[in-house]
């Protein structure tokens, strides 16, 4: 029987960008070629106490690996916090481990005596810290790896079996049996995300659990898991460019290649203001007004004499005889016809160089400049548009946009628009037309997939269904803790999908849950039923990963500081206030609460273009005053100062 084990990578850089993990796949690596274990849990989290404490926990308590690896976090820095999160955990300190493991880096380098491993038991689950380095890693499990295989069997009860190190020339066949130290070979049921944590459906109403096994992790590890996942689902769709022509149909779309113009910018000699081109060496005086035919095919043929000038208008043709144009304001009328229509002679009052007021012939951008970058978005401001318009493209190539489905769930939940008078305990859906609405104002079409009921025949078929047809899918309701919250092991046991997180430490939005399909990337959002919380949840994770897979750059809600205007109370996590943003005269920007925060309460969203970042209740703060300068996420347009 396989070991289980569990490789928790402790980084602040890493929690961020998971590519920069290298310590913790070679730990897996290497439990793998030790062909005793299955790595069931494999996670990253940042320097913080409570995010390694809640994972190692529910590794121990509710999954019940029988090791845990820990790497990163045992340094002098004042973020490394490993031993001071792993410590208190522990019911039996392993002391001759720790001696060997620091034995065997100090061997290597002195340096090493400044590293602070732990290790230790925790019920029966061997936790074991190591150094941050890859090298590190390897040289300290290479020293361990022959003795903790015999001290798992210990903790297990089982003091009969013998190991590989002391048996490993008896047998070199793989029959599917054990004699002596002989471990025969399995397929690991390893895919880098830890193993389905939600209860069967068939358990009774009265045995579920009481308490989530999803572990409550803090806010900068859920987005770091969001954006890697919704990463993966941009390189797909980025695979697949589409064309599209320049029009307003392509706002909010990112360009998959760059827009080269096909024709100079402007494509003849143009005057930038109104006023009469003239021959700049024969300088100021009274000159007889002529004429010039400007066919369609930008091509004049007319002879202008010495001692005419020609009127032009700002983006008019300016005569290939003519080198300068004076403005209006520097002229005056001298004669006109008799019905006064026309302008007959004008004096010239100013003197003008050669190339005065003429925009030359590609001045602007030459044939083949690039005016629109693979990147780029196209915005509503209206700039990107106009420029790939003047330079003559009419069509591009761009990403294409996620498609986005959103259904509500839950056996009392009724349409909006039902004109039936609600019975006791019906409430109508405000979730689906409000995320509808949201995303709909970011520039992104979004499918109304309408509401499910609590059972789990219904929500397979119809999850099955939706994620047929949209890239990402939102669902609101039905994943806390209530005997009809079907949606994380319907997400599990029958869709086969893989839950990233199901709970955050937030407010709102605690049981906010993320997941995606393992073969095809398509991500679920399984948001809370309460109308903040789903919208609140929207803006902070949905949102941002529609545009990482439309393929935004930026693709974060941008944050600005304001001042608070009443003195707000601190929740004991980290809150997201609703507030109304404005600009004062001074240029400063303040922030009214929009009332109360309850997670129920639509009112809270009236009018509201911000979410405060308030921080966790301390013992040292409980509550900022009127004035406190906050970091707030802008979710909206800012209102003007009244």
């Amino acid at each position: 029987m396989l070991y289980k084990a569990g490789v928790l990578t402790v980084s602040d850089t890493a929690s961020q960008d998971s590519t920069q993990d290298k310590s913790g796949p070679l730990l897996v690596d290497l439990l793998k070629e030790a062909n005793a274990y299955s790595v069931q849990q494999q996670a990253i989290v940042a320097d913080d106490i409570d995010a390694i404490q809640a994972t190692v926990k529910h590794w121990c308590d509710q999954v019940k690996v029988d090791l845990v690896l820990v790497t990163g976090g045992t340094g002098f820095s004042a973020r490394d916090t490993t031993p001071e999160a792993i410590d208190p955990l522990l019911s039996k300190h392993t002391p001759g481990l720790t001696h060997v493991l620091l034995a065997t880096s100090t061997a290597v380098t002195p340096f090493a005596a400044l590293s602070r491993p732990v290790t230790g038991i925790r019920h029966n689950t061997l936790i074991i810290t190591f150094p941050g380095k890859p090298k590190a890693c390897k040289e300290n499990w290479d020293a361990i790896k022959d003795i903790v295989p015999h001290g798992l069997d210990l903790l297990r009860g089982d003091t009969s079996r013998q190991h590989p190190v002391h048996h490993q020339h008896q047998h070199h066949h793989h029959h599917h049996h054990k004699v002596g130290g002989h471990r025969c070979k399995h397929h690991s049921d390893d895919h880098g995300e830890h193993k389905g944590l939600s209860a069967s459906l068939d358990t009774p109403v009265a045995l579920r659990a009481r308490t989530s096994p999803y572990p409550i992790i803090p806010m900068s590890e859920a987005e770091a898991l969001v954006r890697k996942h919704s990463t993966t689902r941009q390189q797909i769709i980025a695979n697949d460019p589409i064309s599209m022509q320049v029009s307003e149909n392509l706002i909010g779309h990112v360009l998959a290649e760059d827009a080269v113009s096909v024709e100079p910018v402007p494509g003849y000699r143009a005057s930038i203001v109104d006023g009469y081109a003239v021959r700049a060496s024969k300088g100021p005086g009274i000159y007889t007004v002529g004429s010039v035919s400007l066919a369609s095919d930008s091509t004049s043929t007319t002879t202008v004499s010495e001692d005419e000038i020609v009127r032009t208008a700002t983006g008019g043709l300016v005569p290939d005889c003519m080198d300068a144009v004076v403005m209006v304001e520097d002229t005056r009328l001298v004669k006109m016809s008799d019905d006064g229509k026309e302008e007959l002679q004008v004096e010239i009052m100013a003197k003008v160089e050669a190339g005065d007021n003429i925009r030359a012939i590609g001045s602007d951008c030459q044939t083949g400049t690039i005016v629109g970058y693979k990147g780029q978005v196209i915005s509503p401001v209206g700039g990107e548009l106009g420029a790939l318009a003047s330079a003559g493209i009419q069509n591009v190539k761009v990403y294409r946009k996620p498609t986005v489905g959103v259904l509500s769930t839950g056996n009392e939940v009724v349409d909006h628009l039902a004109t039936k008078q609600l019975k006791r305990g019906e409430i109508r859906d405000t979730n689906r037309i409000t995320l509808l609405g949201a995303i709909r104002g970011a520039g992104f079409e979004a499918m109304d997939l309408g509401i499910i009921k609590d059972t789990v025949d219904d929500l397979e078929t119809r999850l099955r269904d939706a994620l047929d047809k949209v890239d990402v899918l939102i669902t609101t309701g039905g994943v806390s803790m209530g005997e009809a919250d079907f949606m994380k092991p319907v997400l599990e046991q029958k869709l086969g999908a893989t839950i990233h997180f199901g709970r955050v430490k937030m407010k709102p939005g605690k049981p906010t849950t993320f997941a995606s399909i393992p073969d095809t990337g398509k991500l679920i959002f399984a948001l809370p039923g309460n109308p903040a919380s789903a919208t609140v949840t929207f803006y902070l994770f949905v949102l941002p990963a529609l545009k990482k897979i439309a393929g935004y750059a930026q693709f974060t809600n941008p944050i600005i500081p304001v001042k608070i205007t009443e003195q707000v109370y601190l929740d004991p996590r980290p809150e997201y206030h609703r507030v109304r943003v404005s600009v004062t005269p001074k240029g400063e920007f303040v922030a009214e609460s929009t009332g109360g925060q309850r997670s129920s309460r639509m009112l809270s969203l009236l009018q509201a273009n911000g979410l405060l970042q308030l921080p966790a209740a301390s013992e040292d703060q409980s509550q900022l005053p009127s004035g406190t300068q906050v970091p707030c996420l802008l979710i909206g347009s800012l209102n003007p100062y009244t």
